[in-house]
């Protein structure tokens, strides 16, 4: 097969197929796209979460638990699913900016609808699709917390925070059509098709490097590049005519402002015992 024809194929797969072009989210139609259904997910991991780390501790088990090639069969579907997202929302968000713009080309440029949706938009479409697949990757993240419970019995609030608040912001950027989400989700995906693409190199023994360090950095720039386009918002709302979903954006802006203070936490203290344990060790190598 030609180049061409390959690129074109992968364009139809990715952005013009019927299921993503006619997509419409639906409490009905769609596994995950209620209300309940959320609330139920989210106590759900929180309940066994906190169940195993319990019961591991009744236990009394010190050694971790092995999972074998589990966690890096994990690690390479989730910087797949990561991949083929970024490349669907790309390919996506230029087609709709393509068969759209007669609609709002008066007042927006193809960048600013990128980061704020004209009012009355319905959760519909391409773009969307790839929204919809993006929260249910949410799902399959959350098993990062069940494997640093098994393997290094584990369990930070922060953690817990993190992915329950993931789950519920992109669920809200479906209920109801918040702006700004294309691009999140293009960042999002981007930093961690990384990340995991990192975990996978480790996970099969390749050199690693200070494994906490890496992506406490790439969740520093995920956050940071979100919320800087989160402010941008605020003038295009209140001059350009409005923007889409702006509770929805609210909140997200303020989970992500939460979510980079509780990395700011973590961060010096993963600084502070990384710091004391290189002191230790050179104390040690110098008795020696």
């Amino acid at each position: 097969m030609a180049p061409q024809m390959l690129l074109h194929q992968i364009n139809y797969l990715l952005s013009e197929h019927p299921w993503i072009v006619g997509f419409r989210w639906s409490t009905i139609q769609l596994w995950g796209s209620t209300w309940s259904f959320l609330i139920f997910s989210i106590a759900t991991y929180l309940a066994a979460s906190i169940t195993l780390h319990l019961l591991l501790y009744l236990l009394g088990r010190q050694k971790p638990v092995p999972l074998g090639p589990i966690p890096a069969l994990h690690s390479l579907l989730m910087t797949l699913l990561f991949v083929t997202i970024f490349a669907g929302t790309l390919s996506s968000a230029a087609a709709e900016i393509r068969d759209t713009r007669w609609f709002w080309r008066r007042s927006k440029t193809p960048f600013e609808w990128l980061l704020c949706f004209p009012l009355g938009t319905r959760p519909s479409g391409r773009v969307f699709f790839w929204s919809y697949i993006f929260y249910l990757s949410r799902f399959l993240q959350i098993f990062n917390t069940f494997f640093s419970i098994l393997r290094h019995r584990t369990l930070s609030y922060v953690h817990l925070l993190n992915h329950s608040t993931l789950i519920c912001m992109s669920f809200l950027w479906l209920e109801f059509s918040q702006s700004y989400q294309v691009l999140e989700i293009l960042l999002t995906t981007l930093v961690f098709a990384l990340v995991y693409g990192y975990r996978f190199w480790t996970e099969i023994g390749m050199p690693k490097a200070n494994f906490p360090f890496v992506i406490l950095n790439f969740q520093f720039l995920l956050l940071a590049c979100n919320l800087v386009g989160h402010v941008w918002v605020l003038p295009l709302h209140f001059m350009k005519g409005g923007c889409n979903g702006m509770g929805a954006w609210g909140f997200t802006s303020l989970i992500n402002g939460i979510v980079l203070l509780l990395l700011s936490k973590y961060y010096v203290k993963v600084t502070r015992l990384s710091k004391q344990r290189y002191l230790i060790s050179l104390k040690q190598d110098k008795k020696r």
